[in-house]
């Protein structure tokens, strides 16, 4: 018979004074780790809460990373979109403020009593996320005067011109005959609105539920995120 005993206390000292000195990098580990599932579990109820969103809203928060002197992650909207509005509304729902393109049309073609949205319509040309394309965009904002420099504005004899060469033209009806938009006119005559003026503002109810999702994932993750944390500090110990 071979007996073993075994005298730990010199390991168990080693062991927490080692621990002690890797808890501030453990804590930075977990709380890194969980911020990054936040931002995943944010973008994934973009993409089921938001039709087609863009690859600039799916990336409008980020990760603010912790490190051993704060110790403090936090989500959040990153500087560039800091001052859009469409994710706020969709966060706490209500009216949307007017964009850039509305403020121009309202600015330089139609008045604030015909216009506070501008909404393409289904005879719109759309891209892969269902917005309105830009080259439709731009061309009907140059040929209606809407552009913001005013120097890409279409002239009456390049909109003939084009016309000449088989494309299309766009234009906002000055009487009564046609609802207020933006109209296209092709070259055979036929007509189709491909953006609507709205008096409204549209209303959107609260869809992102930022803090929710945010708070659920920090309360469901932070604790296996730091058993995870205090393994791989154990790793760097053998």
């Amino acid at each position: 018979m071979f007996q073993m005993a075994v005298d730990a206390s010199d390991f168990l000292r080693r062991s927490g004074e080692f621990m002690q000195r890797q808890l501030p990098q453990i804590e930075v580990w977990a709380l890194n780790k969980t911020g990054d599932d936040a931002l995943s579990a944010l973008q994934d109820r973009m993409k089921v809460s938001f039709d087609r969103p863009t690859r600039w809203t799916l990336n409008a928060f980020q990760v603010w990373r912790a490190t051993k002197s704060t110790r403090l992650a936090m989500v959040q909207e990153r500087p560039s979109v800091g001052r859009r509005h469409y994710l706020k509304v969709q966060e706490s729902g209500g009216p949307r403020q007017q964009t850039a393109l509305e403020k121009l049309i309202e600015a330089r073609v139609v008045s604030a009593e015909i216009l506070r949205a501008v909404v393409p319509t289904r005879d719109a040309r759309v891209d892969s996320y269902g917005n309105w394309s830009r080259g439709e965009r731009n061309q009907a904002l140059s040929e209606i005067g809407a552009q913001r420099d005013r120097a890409a504005n279409a002239t009456e004899t390049s909109i003939k011109r084009a016309r000449r060469r088989g494309r299309s033209s766009y234009f906002v009806p000055r009487n009564g005959g046609l609802t207020p938009g933006i109209w296209k006119r092709t070259v055979g005559g036929d007509l189709s609105k491909v953006a609507t003026f709205a008096k409204r503002a549209p209303l959107y109810a609260p869809r992102l539920k930022f803090e929710d999702t945010v708070a659920a994932t920090y309360r469901d993750r932070l604790e296996p995120n730091l058993k995870w944390a205090f393994e791989r500090a154990v790793q760097t110990m053998r």
